[in-house]
């Protein structure tokens, strides 16, 4: 490498977004990349259902098997950096090398909390956030399974990645309890109501939800394999799987002790730019502004990450790019029934008027929060058809005052928009609305 190439940490969906903006600008300046994981590219949403036998693997790749060659970039998969030294510019890895960069895009993403649990190092207790989780997973549950009996399962938390872990685990039959320490699943995304048809879903499909209770420790055998989890009811579940899956926090380790400030995140400007000139961040490592709450916060979801890495890769280039509105956002199927959430879904009480509806013959439900005449969180699940008309609503701060008693009507669409708004979301020669 010179040192006025382009360096990316990372090879998820911020790198592969950084990649391609960059090459909009840039066709010939030498890009490097490294990744801890051996993996190409691939998309980590995609995990569970290869677990479940719902793919296979050639469909876990996010991009092309020329990806790297066709866009001049020299990949380093399975080497770890480990030290950025942002003042002579250069970067250390785990095979002693010295990587210099004029500019630097930091795109590591999470790492899975484990929480402080005793039994937390016994043999047969996962995370479930990469592909080298899923293949160990899947290797101890064949491993079981030639000892005489596939495992049973526990999983610790009812967020998305639990969710998404018990789908895989019911796919392939394995018995499985859920603890969810909060009073609902998906605590951070539903409020009460939706929470309910999202849990029905659960038991439908054959498996045990306790919430509003906490595991207290794991239990192991002599030879250090999982028997159980004690939780604080005084149950003993039996299990030979566990699953922490208690949430994702930015791996901030590599930047610690440098002059990058960070908070809980690498912090980031609307240029993706970090406190240091001409080093960036994107993805679940960085920290950037909630449009909707007004605070700094790490932001972990697909479209933000690529958004994100878009943004950098433009500006690494010497383009001109910033962030739009950023909030949080998510989309998933639970055992057939569409769930989404976005904003600020679970708010309520002072300065928030909340509007509800629940289909008292299907399950379906729809929640919008409004603040100041704005929409500012929104929830679908069953039907959600009209999801996006609300997601254009907060992205562009519009104000509903005249509209609001519509949101939540079966009929309510483009049209029931104020003119003003409709004439910036529907274009097209000869559209008139």
């Amino acid at each position: 490498m010179k040192n006025d190439d382009y360096l990316i940490l990372g090879n998820s969906t911020a790198a592969v977004a950084a990649i391609e903006a960059i090459r909009a600008v840039d066709c010939a300046t030498p890009i490097t990349l490294v990744s801890r994981e051996s993996w190409h590219t691939y998309s980590r949403p995609l995990i569970s259902y290869l677990l479940a036998g719902e793919l296979d693997e050639q469909r876990m790749y996010y991009r092309a098997p020329d990806f790297y060659r066709a866009h001049k970039v020299t990949p380093h998969l399975g080497v770890t950096a480990t030290r950025i030294d942002p003042e002579n510019r250069v970067v250390m890895t785990d095979r002693d090398q010295a990587l210099p960069f004029a500019r630097l895009l930091i795109a590591t993403g999470g790492k899975a909390i484990r929480p402080p649990l005793e039994g937390t190092d016994a043999q047969g207790v996962f995370t479930f956030i990469s592909w080298d989780d899923i293949r160990a997973i899947d290797a101890w549950i064949a491993a079981c399974a030639a000892g005489g009996a596939p495992p049973r399962a526990v999983i610790v938390g009812a967020g998305l990645i639990g969710l998404k872990a018990l789908e895989a685990f019911r796919a392939r039959d394995l018995e499985t309890v859920v603890v969810e320490r909060e009073d609902r699943v998906l605590p951070l995304s539903l409020d009460k109501q939706g929470s309910a048809l999202v849990e029905q879903a659960i038991e439908n499909a054959g498996a045990e939800i306790l919430c509003g209770t906490c595991v207290n420790r794991i239990l192991k055998d002599d030879a250090g394999r999982v028997t159980g989890v004690a939780i604080e009811t005084g149950r003993t579940i039996p299990c030979e799987l566990v699953i922490l899956a208690t949430g994702v926090a930015p791996d901030t380790t590599l930047v610690q002790g440098t002059s990058i400030k960070t908070d809980r995140g690498i912090l980031i400007d609307r240029r993706c730019m970090t406190s240091v000139d001409g080093l960036y961040a994107a993805g679940d490592v960085a920290q950037g502004m909630d449009s909707l709450s007004g605070a700094s916060r790490p932001l972990p979801l697909f479209p933000n990450a690529f958004r994100q890495g878009r943004v950098a890769g433009t500006n690494m280039a010497g383009g001109q790019a910033a962030l739009g509105g950023c909030f949080p956002m998510n989309a998933v199927e639970v055992f057939g029934l569409p769930v989404i959430s976005m904003g600020l879904s679970t708010a309520s009480g002072d300065g928030f008027t909340v509007l509800d509806r629940k289909n008292p013959t299907a399950p379906s439900y729809r929640r919008v929060v409004l603040r100041d005449n704005r929409v500012v969180g929104a929830v679908f699940i069953g039907d959600i058809e009209r999801a996006g008309i609300l997601t254009g609503l907060m992205r562009g701060r519009v104000d509903v005052s005249g509209i609001a008693e519509t949101l939540l009507t079966d009929d309510f669409g483009l049209l029931s928009l104020p003119a003003d708004y409709r004439k910036h979301v529907v274009q097209g020669e000869g559209i008139e609305v």
